[in-house]
């Protein structure tokens, strides 16, 4: 299997990668784009970056790799083309899981078997996302729709353009969201109704009524300025302790699904580790003689 220094050395050119057939490593662009910062690119613009389940695969192999990598300590999401991400290929997706669910020669316990393990690998494509230690900030501009939502809620900052426009679509093609959204909105907004309202509805949420409610924290003027912002302050980040940020997120995390009580022990426990660090010592070090401090990669 590459490693993602491979990979990343390979993604211009069309290559294998994991077994994937070149036509899709285009589909998923991954490049260094700063020190320590990796910008991952949706790149079906064709198809408005409508996610099939090869593309789903390929979204858990990048973020498991970027997890891993040391040198990665930040990371961009963004789309190519006109919008960031219109949902599902309703082509190249959705027209087999009807043939398979029309097939008679398939009976119903195992359709609901291939059912269930294809729901597995889109939900896996995206808790990668929320599972990988580093940082990752959605740039999204114009269309979020369906799975484009369901990826962004797994993100940890969301920054989008003015012209983005999100929605819940599921209801409209005959299904529940069952890719995150609806598991993730709630604990990010904090506002039942409004979430309630966007999933019955499918109706269609600008960027200020986005910002309004929370589900993205600012707001450019254009995609390549959604993009910049991004970038920029995924740079920030990365110029801090990867110690320190990655255990934050790993943190945040716990204790957005457990009790305050079950949080202050975990990250106790953490720290016993992690205040061990020569991060710490290099941190107070450099604050007390105006320094700036290089980390070591994690």
């Amino acid at each position: 299997m590459y490693g993602l220094r491979s990979y990343l050395s390979r993604v211009r050119p069309a290559v294998r990668f994991l077994g994937t057939s070149p036509s899709l490593m285009t589909e998923l662009e991954v490049q260094e784009q700063a020190s320590h910062v990796y910008h991952v690119q949706l790149n079906r613009p064709n198809r408005r970056n409508t996610f099939t389940l090869d593309l789903w695969k390929k979204m858990k192999t990048v973020f498991d790799e970027l997890a891993e990598e040391p040198k990665c300590r930040a990371i961009v999401i963004s789309g190519i083309g006109k919008s960031f991400c219109a949902g599902i290929d309703l082509q190249q997706g959705m027209g087999e899981l009807v043939g398979m669910l029309m097939d008679d020669k398939v009976e119903v316990g195992r359709k609901g078997r291939i059912l269930q393990r294809i729901i597995t690998t889109c939900q896996d494509g995206f808790t990668a996302i929320e599972n990988c230690p580093k940082p990752v900030i959605a740039a999204i501009h114009s269309h979020c729709v369906g799975a484009g939502v369901d990826l962004i809620t797994a993100c940890d900052i969301r920054y989008a353009s003015s012209d983005s426009m999100f929605s819940i679509r599921e209801v409209d093609i005959g299904m529940a969201a069952d890719v995150g959204t609806l598991n993730r909105m709630q604990k990010i907004v904090a506002n039942d109704s409004w979430t309630r309202e966007l999933a019955f509805t499918a109706r269609d949420v600008g960027a200020d009524e986005a910002l309004k409610y929370g589900l993205i924290s600012r707001i450019f003027t254009t995609q390549e300025s959604v993009v910049e912002g991004a970038l920029a302050l995924a740079e920030r980040i990365a110029k801090k302790s990867p110690i320190g940020v990655q255990g934050t997120k790993v943190v945040l995390n716990h204790a957005r699904d457990h009790t305050v009580r079950d949080s202050l022990n975990f990250v106790k426990t953490w720290n016993m580790s992690q205040l061990q660090s020569t991060d710490l010592q290099h941190s107070a070090l450099a604050a007390r003689n105006k320094q700036v401090v290089e980390y070591e990669n994690v």
